[in-house]
């Protein structure tokens, strides 16, 4: 009898580590095919585009004759997109979710309010420029400016910054906003002082992925009507404006008429990874520093 059980045991322990490696490959598997689907499209990128780059293609202004054609009003106008998207974002998103961790009462009413919070992590981007475009360009007849598409991009990543930001907020030990107390600070001072250092590395995390989200949309640019052969510089958050992603857009568009825009549309990537890649180290960096002083 003891010999039935201790092979059954056997069998069930093999079949466990039978059903593990398999799926442990079937991971394995989805994953070398994600990789290997971006090296090619990266190789494709950079063969087809990095010829293009030079002086004169990132300073000149947009063209509709591909050989004069630049994108430094799309850098400038990706560039002010941002400066409207972070205070923003920071603000807003760190706030609520301060608000909803420390401050709202538990009930059926945060239950509610966080499920609405989660799911409007999944509405498509598109559903975000029509509420942009009802509210900022008509409503408040703001028009196809830099501050309109800055608050429309916010209100898309807010969602993931609020909810990455409670979970950092989540993670902070009890034991320290206790001992805080116990010494006579108050709860603004608590979460000040140490709540928020301690959680800072969780927010930047969620903060560096929804810019990076931010930076790359343009289905709600679309909606807003952001044109994208745009001539003057942007210069303030009340002109109008382009962006990169914008730009690939309609030359990869174009790229059937015209070989040489797809080469334009391929340079255009290229600079937008390499800006991504800058933004998303300077924050890493600021992350990893606050990381190791708390």
């Amino acid at each position: 009898m003891k010999y039935l059980n201790h092979s059954k045991v056997i069998q069930r322990m093999q079949r466990r580590i039978l059903i593990n490696n398999l799926f442990k490959s079937l991971f394995f598997m989805a994953t070398t095919f994600g990789i290997i689907v971006l090296a090619i499209l990266l190789v494709q990128v950079f063969t087809e585009g990095i010829d293009y780059i030079n002086f004169d293609f990132l300073s000149n202004r947009l063209s509709t004759v591909p050989e004069r054609a630049g994108i430094m009003g799309a850098i400038l106008g990706t560039l002010w997109l941002m400066a409207v998207v972070i205070p923003v974002t920071m603000i807003l998103g760190v706030g609520t979710a301060i608000y909803n961790e420390l401050y709202a009462k538990k009930g059926k009413l945060q239950s509610v309010i966080q499920t609405n919070i989660a799911n409007l992590a999944g509405v498509p981007s598109i559903v975000y420029g029509i509420l942009g475009m009802t509210i900022f360009v008509r409503s408040l007849q703001l028009g196809s400016v830099v501050l309109a598409g800055g608050l429309t991009m916010s209100l898309l990543v807010l969602p993931i910054v609020i909810v990455s930001s409670q979970e950092a907020i989540r993670a902070v030990p009890g034991f320290l906003s206790e001992g805080s107390y116990g010494l006579g600070a108050t709860k603004w001072q608590t979460i000040k002082n140490i709540v928020l250092p301690a959680s800072l590395p969780g927010i930047l995390t969620g903060t560096i992925l929804a810019l990076s989200r931010a930076i790359g949309e343009t289905a709600p640019l679309v909606v807003l009507g952001i044109p994208a052969l745009l001539l003057p510089f942007p210069g303030g958050l009340l002109d109008r404006f382009t962006v990169l992603p914008m730009q690939i857009y309609y030359w990869t568009l174009d790229a059937s008429l015209v070989r040489e825009y797809a080469n334009l549309a391929s340079a255009t990537i290229i600079v937008l990874l390499l800006m991504l890649f800058l933004l998303n180290s300077v924050a890493i960096i600021i992350r990893n520093k606050f990381q190791q002083r708390y």
